[in-house]
């Protein structure tokens, strides 16, 4: 700048350096505003990531690990839902810490008026705001005197390590989740110069502007994610052999359960997803191809045999683990044999009782009788055929029926008897939301329908309410014509939580009942919330 008695238009040039000096330096700071932006989105991104690859594979391998074998995974499953559940509280804070700094700041990302994203540069003085986050972490912007809000994310943080160090520490094969967890979930700075005099909290949130407290909040909780990835593989690691690729840890035994005397028939066992490693071992069997044992059959005799054995697996550690394996297997009689066995069978196909008045489908046969020459008497019910060796029984009267077998064979007639119980059609059940006791706000009552089943049910019965009552407390029971409560809205306005409602004497018409009379369907209970 000129030195001694300036001009007017050297004042003027002079300002107007300031002025250009001052818009490079405001240019610089918003590209550095963005590049930390986007790389905060992209960290963001990557967290979510490694939350689904938790979720949809290492913890789905866990819990049906410890479904298939639990002596070895129960534990490492219920220590680990712990963790998650610790973990999940921690990212859920810092999502409810973020959003209320971005409010305090004036951040907005979609324009409230528009609904579309807000150009970045548009919120350039919010992202560089550090007014916001001071205030939220220090108590009157002292960087001495660090909030309640500060000691809660502290606290969130504190809890998920202080688990994985007592619940962890002693397992050796777990020791790398341990140091992790203490390093990156750290909030107290390691001070290993004397030039680090801040505390941990003053270097990520004091006198930070918006976007870099957003950037460490979002680390916060991608370590979180990670420490919560690394406990998964480490569980899994634990128990088996990386080099051994299962999707599930369970002995395979395919085999027929009923083989003709007399014929060739052969099993297979293996560890599922099967593997060809050495460290694979599978006793009880003749040879073993690719990872597969084979196992021959002994089907010199009729009657129940039975295979067995071990496999086994060396683990990681270089200790063996033995998985027992056992097939059971029927030898029957070959074609010629059956014409001149004896014996009978029925069953119903649906259940083990003949309901009143229901078409009830049955199923029977004769060992050594074409089933095309069977036939079926029921006293005291309606039989009719519904093909070869099928008949449909209709019970009329009684508690019990005998149903009865009969045919033709090379030996003869044959017949046998069987005894079914018969019960009433169940009471049809009132629902909302196919349940008979809900909880719901008040301002939800009247948008509900009222509907009506028989619960785990097998024939195909279906109801069409046709009306009801409805009453709350205080106030006489109304009549509602149709299914819909849309009609009580002003009843039930002033209901508060605590407060129930009841839907009785529910009418409906019925299909699939025949010519039965509807029973009485029972209420149901609304709680208010």
């Amino acid at each position: 700048m000129a030195q001694g008695k300036q001009t007017p238009r050297q004042k003027m040039i002079n300002l107007m350096y300031l002025v250009f000096i001052a818009m490079m330096a405001l240019n610089i700071d918003a590209e550095i505003i963005r590049s930390y932006y986007e790389s905060t989105q992209s960290l963001k991104d990557t967290r979510q990531l490694t939350e689904t690859k938790n979720t949809e594979i290492f913890e789905v391998t866990l819990q049906a690990k410890a479904s298939t074998v639990p002596d070895t995974y129960a534990q490492p499953w219920q220590q680990y839902q712990v963790l998650k559940q610790k973990i999940d509280d921690l990212v859920a804070h810092v999502d409810g810490v973020k959003e209320k700094v971005k409010v305090d700041s004036e951040f907005f990302e979609i324009d409230p008026d528009t609904k579309k994203p807000i150009d970045l540069t548009e919120n350039f003085s919010a992202l560089n705001n550090n007014q916001a986050t001071t205030q939220f972490f220090f108590n009157e912007g002292d960087e001495n005197s660090p909030s309640k809000n500060a000691e809660a994310l502290k606290n969130k943080m504190t809890d998920v390590r202080n688990y994985i160090t007592q619940t962890f520490g002693n397992n050796e094969n777990l020791k790398s989740l341990v140091d992790r967890a203490n390093n990156s979930l750290r909030t107290e700075n390691k001070k290993e110069n004397a030039l680090d005099s801040k505390t941990w909290l003053q270097s990520k949130f004091y006198h930070q502007p918006l976007i870099a407290t957003l950037s460490n909040l979002e680390i916060i909780q991608n370590d979180a994610r990670n420490v919560q990835s690394d406990a998964l593989a480490l569980m899994l690691q634990e128990k088996v052999d990386a080099s051994i690729k299962f999707n599930q840890y369970d002995a395979i035994v395919k085999a027929p359960t009923d083989v003709v005397q007399g014929t060739k028939a052969e099993a297979t066992v293996y560890l599922a997803s099967y593997s060809n490693s050495n460290k694979i071992q599978i006793s009880g069997v003749n040879r073993t191809e690719n990872g597969k044992g084979f196992v021959g059959l002994n089907t010199g005799g009729l009657g129940e045999r039975k295979i067995g054995g071990t496999i086994t697996v060396t683990m990681a550690n270089g200790e063996p683990v033995s998985i027992p394996y056992t097939h059971t297997y029927n030898v029957i009689a070959g074609q010629k044999e059956v014409q001149y066995e004896t014996g009978a069978t029925i069953s119903a196909d649906k259940m083990n009782v003949l309901y009143r008045g229901l078409e009830n489908p049955i199923s029977g046969s004769i060992l050594g009788v074409d089933n095309s020459r069977l036939s079926l008497s029921a006293p005291g019910a309606n039989v009719r055929s519904a093909g070869a060796g099928k008949w449909i029984v209709t019970p009329t009267t009684g508690t019990t029926i005998k149903l009865t077998v009969s045919g033709s064979g090379p030996r003869g007639t044959t017949s046998k008897t069987f005894d079914f119980r018969v019960k009433g059609v169940p009471n049809a059940q009132g629902q909302i939301r196919d349940k008979n006791v809900v909880s719901m706000p008040a301002s939800s009552i009247s948008k509900q329908l009222v509907t009506a089943t028989i619960p785990d049910f097998d024939f195909p019965v279906t109801f069409t309410v046709t009306g009801f009552k409805f009453k709350i407390a205080g106030r006489a029971a109304t009549y509602i014509t149709g299914s819909s409560l849309g009609s009580v809205e002003g009843m039930v306005r002033n209901l508060r939580s605590g407060d129930a409602a009841w839907i009785f004497d529910i009418e409906a018409t019925a299909s699939g009942l025949g010519n039965q009379r509807l029973k009485n369907i029972t209420p149901v209970v609304i709680n208010v919330q």
